[in-house]
């Protein structure tokens, strides 16, 4: 089995929202802010080949959207999905699995793409299936009010009518040694990966912990629909990683792209960082 970071991007998010109740006056010291109060995060994704599967987690924003729309996140840096993807050696059509932590336009908008003539929507993965929460598709269809702006109709729709989505219901393993489990304090439903390599298990971690930052309980998103359950996934998720020494794989973390953690007097905390290859 073979892993590659795919550091499509990186965009930019209010510092305030990313950290939630934490005071700027301690996050800014670990996430640095501009005038605007903006902190720069990366879009990055995980490849998984087992040989048999070519397997992606998440695609970022994709292109389709508004200037407009654009022009509030802010995108800068990185490779581009296919020029992430061709420096390790695969194209778009390579790609046989399709996994979505959640379906926020930052994780899943580049799974569909404008046709042609832009009268319509086409999948960016033609060969893939592309894997979706049920309780968490269920709650996009039907979103709350805090999280509503961030389902995309046209994220959403097309990978819907393409015959190519398939649903995930509860905790599984989707393949040998790469297993889904559901955490919902961030949004209902979201996957997190544990992927067991044989040497080693990679947690692709999401908005589960999207940062080192986030590390410690309280130092959470005010983007999570559940603080209270966010914080308990957390506690456990953590103390299981500093158990078994899990390698933490960072989508968002600019600085950081793995760490592992282990037990301290504070509670869990980074033992190392380091980069996945």
């Amino acid at each position: 089995m073979k892993l590659y970071p795919i550091h499509i991007s990186n965009f930019k998010i209010d510092g305030g929202a990313m950290f939630g109740v934490v005071p700027k006056i301690l996050w800014q010291e670990k996430y640095p802010a501009d005038e605007n109060n903006l902190c720069n995060w990366a879009l990055r994704s995980l490849l998984i080949d087992t040989d048999e599967r070519v397997i992606l987690i998440d695609n970022g924003y994709g292109d389709k959207q508004s200037e407009k729309f654009f022009s509030h996140v802010y995108l800068n840096g990185g490779d581009g999905l296919e020029g992430a993807l061709k420096k390790h050696g695969y194209v778009l059509d390579d790609i046989t699995d399709m996994i979505l932590t959640h379906l926020h336009a930052d994780h899943c908008g580049g799974g569909v793409k404008h046709n042609a003539d832009k009268s319509g929507y086409e999948m960016v993965f033609k060969n893939a299936t592309y894997w979706v929460s049920k309780p968490h598709w269920e709650s996009a269809m039907n979103p709350n009010k805090q999280e509503g702006a961030a389902f995309l109709e046209e994220n959403l729709i097309p990978m819907l009518e393409s015959g190519q989505l398939k649903f995930i219901e509860e905790n599984t393993e989707l393949y040998p040694g790469i297993n889904i489990r559901f955490y919902n304090g961030h949004t209902i439903g979201q996957m997190i990966t544990f992927i067991n390599t044989g040497e080693q298990t990679v947690v692709f971690t999401a908005d589960l912990i999207p940062s080192v930052a986030h590390i410690p309980l309280v130092w959470n998103m005010a983007y999570d629909n559940r603080p209270l359950e966010t914080l308990q996934e957390k506690e456990d998720f953590l103390n299981e990683a500093a158990e078994n020494n899990y390698t933490l794989f960072f989508q968002h973390d600019l600085y950081n792209e793995c760490a592992t953690v282990h037990k301290t007097e504070k509670g869990v905390r980074v033992k190392e960082t380091f980069t996945l290859l």
